[in-house]
């Protein structure tokens, strides 16, 4: 008599490739709208424009440095945001193309709970611990 092989399901289910589209799109619209929020407070206004100085007087040193750190600070969201924003074009390519929730290291089924959380992840919770834990990410 034959064993057989139970059949793992290495591919989410329409619906939940659905689900996670839409979810992916919201969160890419949020991010869009926070991205171009953020960049137009700290690109579009002078550092007279950041501070609310009306006066002419000039900016005191200590009110400077602290806008600049702000704005960089800004800068280095908008920065990790965009990022972000490719991961997430990227999942979305994936849902296209029906890899979407398939671990890029090990080629198992990403869980709906992780997929939940970081939609956009390209690694198992198991890779991913793997990496951190030997820093190749």
């Amino acid at each position: 008599m034959k064993k057989e092989k139970k059949k793992i399901n290495l591919r989410l289910s329409s619906k939940d490739l659905k689900e996670f589209k839409e979810k992916l799109l919201k969160l890419k619209d949020e991010l869009s709208s926070q991205i171009k929020e953020l960049s137009h407070e700290t690109l579009m206004k002078s550092q007279k424009d950041i501070s609310g100085d009306i006066s002419g007087y000039s900016l005191h040193l200590a009110d400077v440095a602290s806008d600049n750190y702000e704005r960089e600070f800004n800068l280095g969201l908008v920065s990790n945001e965009s990022r972000v924003l490719a991961d997430i074009e990227e999942a979305l390519k994936r849902i296209e193309d029906k890899s979407f929730g398939i671990c890029k290291s090990c080629g198992k089924l990403i869980s709906k709970t992780r997929l939940n959380a970081i939609p956009y992840t390209i690694y198992c919770i198991d890779c991913q611990d793997k990496f951190e834990k030997n820093k190749l990410i």
